[in-house]
């Protein structure tokens, strides 16, 4: 600096004329050295960076370069230039110098606090791309770590400003404790709730979750620290507190689609006087189809012998054992079903009678489809059912139904 004044002073220019024209040149020096730092630091290196980033075979690198580190990263250049020139700019006023200087590290770790946001959110992009990521999803950890982490450079900027020490700060932050806790209580039950769900593994990114209190019921796209966004099957998106799923009943079905089978459940309503027992003429015409013929015929044989042995008159049919219409329907519909090509035959399987009722007397059928997919499902619900119902009339049985209009004019004959 002084230097430059003597400079100007061998070339006529009074002492005072001098200095002032000294630090309007080294201004504009470092303005200008700032100004070319950027456009080197943008325009040549991030280029290069973004060239080679592309050229590489990793994925990394291309998530940095998406969430904008490199460039980020690039505006600490000019910082750097102003903070070194900022002594030869304020030569002899320590104030103006410290002021300088002061406002460059604050701009420099705002820069660095954007970085490391930056940073993170590919870290998470990163991390997503690994098959672990939809098991233990971190999106809520890396967000209470970008919380802390403005906190930290809150009090760093406050006490760079200030001049002060950031132990002053941190010394006053103790009596804020609880107007913090208040502030940020969503996000600390959040922490609290996402560290449980994670170590417990009770809910994972594309689970399928039901949670009527908050109208959810689809899958699971987004985990964050203070909220669990869920699209539902009509497409709209619900999001709920991350503590909620904690404190409140949710239903997860990732066991269903892990076992490889969804359940059908489901009823039929039997008129219960149209059960009856078998003739002999209707045991012939059950033992033309294919699925109870040896049913049919292996149960007249064992009931005959036991009748028999029993010394049973069977001229009556109340007498001694006989064949039911209802009990043959039964096995006719376990063994439909255990013939059909989209059931899986390794787990549960039932045809079950529950509690009779005022409308009928419910035939249960209780299996698993291996065909998980929705729309799969339901096709192969309804045609189990469309068959059934149709094949009853065959057993001389009917399906309770209460009267209809139709019941009522064929009664009344109009």
């Amino acid at each position: 600096m002084m230097q430059l004044v003597n400079w100007l002073g061998r070339l006529g220019l009074g002492e005072a004329a001098a200095l002032v024209v000294a630090r309007i040149l080294m201004v504009a020096f470092t303005i200008v050295a700032a100004y070319v730092a950027n456009l080197v630091a943008k325009r040549l290196l991030l280029r290069w960076i973004r060239t080679v980033v592309a050229r590489t075979k990793t994925v990394w690198d291309d998530m940095l370069a998406q969430r904008g580190v490199f460039n980020r990263l690039s505006h600490l250049a000019p910082a750097l230039v102003v903070y070194a020139l900022a002594p030869l700019v304020a030569q002899g006023h320590s104030d103006a110098i410290s002021i300088v200087r002061r406002a460059a590290v604050v701009y420099m770790t705002i820069v660095s606090l954007l970085v490391l946001d930056a940073l993170l959110n590919a870290l998470i992009d990163i991390y997503r791309t690994f098959e672990v990521a939809r098991q233990r999803p971190i999106r809520g950890f890396v967000q209470a770590g970008k919380i802390i982490l403005y906190a930290i450079v809150g009090i760093i900027v406050v006490s760079t400003i200030m001049g002060k020490s950031p132990n002053l700060l941190l010394g006053g932050l103790g009596a804020m404790t609880a107007v913090l806790m208040l502030i940020f209580k969503d996000s600390i039950l959040g922490l609290v709730a996402g560290i449980q769900l994670s170590t417990n593994q009770m809910l994972h990114i594309g689970d399928w979750i039901e949670m009527p209190k908050y109208g959810a019921d689809g899958d699971v796209i987004d985990l964050t620290l203070t909220t669990v966004k869920v699209q539902n099957w009509d497409k709209t998106i619900t999001t709920i507190p991350t503590y909620a799923l904690i404190s409140d009943y949710f239903k997860n079905w990732r066991g269903m689609s892990e076992s490889g089978g969804r359940r059908i459940k489901r009823s039929i309503n039997i008129d219960m006087t149209s059960v009856r027992f078998c003739t002999a003429e209707v045991l012939e015409k059950f033992k033309k189809i294919k699925y109870i013929r040896e049913y049919v015929e292996q149960k007249v044989d064992e009931l005959a012998e036991h009748n028999r042995s029993a010394g049973i008159d069977e001229s009556d049919l109340i007498n001694g054992r006989h064949l039911t219409n209802l009990g043959t329907f039964r096995a006719y519909v376990a063994a439909y079903l255990r013939h059909h090509p989209q059931l899986h035959q390794g787990m549960t399987f039932l045809v079950r009678h529950l509690q009779p009722t005022e409308t009928g007397l419910p035939i249960e059928i209780y299996v698993f489809s291996s065909d998980q997919v929705w729309a799969n499902y339901e096709a192969i619900q309804a045609d189990i059912f469309d068959h059934i119902l149709a094949v009853i009339p065959e057993f001389e049985l009917r399906v309770f139904q209460n009267p209809t209009g139709a019941d009522f004019r064929n009664l009344t004959g109009r």
